[in-house]
């Protein structure tokens, strides 16, 4: 396969870097597909930043030519897909400027009372107060809204806690079963579809996660790339009962079977 024939949907946490380091072969590989003329779109289950912060944050980390329509969030993909479903426009959030960013984008209404949705994208500084105003939003009468249900980050050599074990502890308390946007769900597919303009048999998905990125590609009958540089390894890709189309040890690798 050419890396021109596909256009790319690439994960960035695990993927492209870990925290504030940059995991080997990344730049080279978007530098590969950028020299190739292969369309990409970086599409991350992290609602934290905005597409411009993740620009920048991927330029200190040495990358190159990145713009801000290169980048789809769950935040974003969240925001339009409630925006398209539903009438209401109230919304609270816990999150950061990617989630605010995202649903002022869609025309929401920023506030807490009487909000007729949470949204929770991860928020980093959040705190035990933080969580519990969040919950008496949900009692409330805010729908449950999880921009993804990622269990960890890798952070380095270590790993955050994911936004995905945040929508269960609120999912817990409030007795309410969220409406789940992110990774590997159809409703982000269908929302990258729609800002691509593309069809799901022109692309293919490449990312470290299972439960994620590659379940994302094979749920929608897409072929994956699966990179042992994240979050899983290729011993946990022997338990799973579907294969990815492509696994790799690193990006090197893949340029060189791309090539």
């Amino acid at each position: 396969m050419k890396a021109s024939e596909r256009t790319w949907l690439i994960d960035l946490d695990g993927t492209m870097y870990k925290g504030n380091q940059n995991i080997e072969g990344a730049r080279e590989f978007i530098a590969f597909l950028q020299k190739q003329k292969a369309e990409y779109l970086f599409v991350t289950n992290n609602a934290t930043r905005t597409c411009l912060q993740n620009a920048e944050h991927m330029q200190k980390l040495g990358f190159t030519n990145l713009f801000e329509r290169d980048f789809f969030t769950s935040a974003m993909a969240s925001a339009s897909y409630i925006a398209r479903h539903f009438d209401q426009r109230r919304a609270a959030y816990l999150g950061e400027a990617g989630m605010e960013e995202a649903l002022l984008a869609n025309h929401f209404q920023i506030c807490e009372e009487h909000a007729d949705f949470l949204f929770v994208g991860l928020q980093k500084q959040a705190d035990f107060m933080d969580y519990s105003r969040a919950l008496n939003i949900l009692l409330g009468g805010a729908k449950l809204v999880g921009t993804n249900a990622d269990r960890r980050l890798p952070d380095g050599d270590d790993y955050l806690i994911g936004n995905g074990a945040v929508v269960e502890m609120l999912s817990y308390a409030s007795e309410q079963l969220p409406i789940m946007i992110g990774k590997p769900n159809a409703s982000m597919m269908e929302e990258v579809m729609l800002y691509l303009g593309k069809a799901k048999s022109e692309c293919i998905v490449l990312g470290d996660n299972l439960e994620t990125d590659i379940a994302f590609g094979m749920n929608n009958e897409m072929n994956t790339v699966f990179v042992s540089s994240g979050v899983h390894t290729f011993e946990d890709v022997k338990k799973c009962h579907s294969k990815p189309y492509m696994q790799v040890s690193d990006l090197y690798e893949l340029m060189e079977l791309l090539v």
